[in-house]
Formats: C-alpha cells, sequence, structure tokens
C-alpha cells in the first residue's frame, strides 16, 4: 500500500477532479504531443516506404507532405469549433454522439483507444530505435527499453493530470526548441557556404551494381521477396 502510494500518489475524490486544470503553457506542450512525437519520425519512415518503390517515388515526398499539413490544418479548424461549441468540454466521442448517433459516438471512441494504443508503441519503439542508433550496445536491450519507457509513461499519467502534465511539457517544449536550433543552424550554414559539398551525398548513394545496398540490411524481406 505503501509502495503504491509513493508510486502513484494519494487517490483523489470526484470533488477535487476540478482543481486538476493545466495552464496554456503546459496543456500546449501535453495535448500537442501526439503531433510532435510523429515529425520525430515519421517523415523518415514514409522516405523509407518511398524508396522501396523505386528512385522516383521519393518525388511523392513534397505532396505526401503539403497533403499531410493541409489534414493538419483542417483538424485545427475543427477542433477550434468544437471548442467553441462545447466550452464545457467535449471530444470526439461527445461530439460524435450528440449529433449522429450513439454507433458513431461509438465507433469515433474506439478509434481513439486504437489511435492511443498505436501512438504509445510507435513512439516508443521510434525513440528505442534512435537510442539505439546513438548508442549500438544498447541494441540488443531494445525490448527491455521500450517496456521500461511504456513502464514510465504509465506511472506519471497515474499520478494525475497536473503532475503528468509538468512532467511532459519540459521534454516537448526540448523538442522543439532543439528543432528551432537545427534549423537555424542548417540555414546558417546554407547561408554562409558552410554545408558539405555534394559530392559527399553523391558518394553515399547505392552503385549501380548493388542498388538496394543502403536498404536490404533494413527491409530484407521486402526487398528480396
Amino acid at each position: 500500500m505503501f509502495f503504491r502510494r509513493w508510486l502513484i500518489g494519494i487517490p483523489l475524490a470526484t470533488v477535487q477532479a476540478s482543481r486538476e486544470r493545466l495552464s496554456k503553457v503546459v496543456a500546449l506542450a501535453v495535448f500537442s504531443s501526439d503531433a510532435l512525437s510523429s515529425v520525430a519520425y515519421a517523415t523518415e519512415e514514409m522516405l523509407l516506404v518511398l524508396v522501396l518503390a523505386g528512385s522516383l517515388a521519393l518525388g511523392w515526398s513534397i505532396p505526401l507532405s503539403l497533403a499531410i499539413t493541409l489534414l493538419l490544418g483542417i483538424l485545427t479548424v475543427s477542433y477550434r469549433q468544437t471548442i467553441h461549441a462545447y466550452p464545457s468540454g467535449g471530444g470526439s466521442y461527445i461530439v460524435a454522439k450528440a449529433n449522429l448517433g450513439e454507433l458513431p459516438g461509438l465507433t469515433a471512441a474506439a478509434a481513439l483507444m486504437i489511435d492511443y494504443i498505436l501512438t504509445v508503441s510507435v513512439s516508443v519503439a521510434a525513440g528505442v530505435a534512435a537510442l539505439t542508433s546513438a548508442m549500438p550496445a544498447l541494441h540488443r536491450h531494445r525490448v527491455g527499453l521500450a517496456l521500461l519507457a511504456i513502464g514510465i509513461v504509465t506511472v506519471v499519467n497515474l499520478r494525475g493530470i497536473r503532475e503528468s502534465g509538468r512532467t511532459f511539457a519540459g521534454p516537448t517544449y526540448l523538442f522543439i526548441g532543439s528543432l528551432f536550433v537545427m534549423l537555424m543552424v542548417g540555414f546558417g550554414r546554407f547561408l554562409v557556404g558552410g554545408l558539405p559539398p555534394g559530392q559527399a551525398a553523391e558518394a553515399q548513394r547505392p552503385s549501380p551494381a548493388s542498388p538496394c545496398s543502403s536498404y536490404c540490411g533494413r527491409f530484407p524481406l521486402a526487398v528480396r521477396h
């Protein structure tokens, strides 16, 4: 009992739920983490899939990125309308049930549950892959690292909205800051001519004799069969 309370905190009464609110700064980081986490791995995965379709398919990366940006814009407008229509709070389940009926509401709720599960699994897998790529010695422990990350996320969420919000807001803003720093450094090096020459990228391309040399190791079954 003592260990459980130390781990996840003291249970809150229902009347205390109204006090568990987040500031705008913290809420922005928490509720945008789903979209932000995709930035860390979705671009690479999209390019890897397009590479399997052939080098010409890489030209679709820009149109696909623009389509995703348009989808995010539509989602933002939709959320703004939902906030004004349901000022006391309302998600996809409530909106769908109130306007379309119980079955569409349950469908939206089921889709959200699947999305939550996939977000955790894909984000953790991508994070562990990035960590083991930087530290190859940890590659054999990737399953344990993934389970540890899921356990930490679970425990932090069980401690309540405010504590979990403060915990996750820091890494989110750190990621946004590092992303801006990376872009500024890249544009700065481009303007002063400090980027590596194009021959370096040309030398890393697969040779004609081995067109899949850069990817067969990563996708052995997909490429060979």
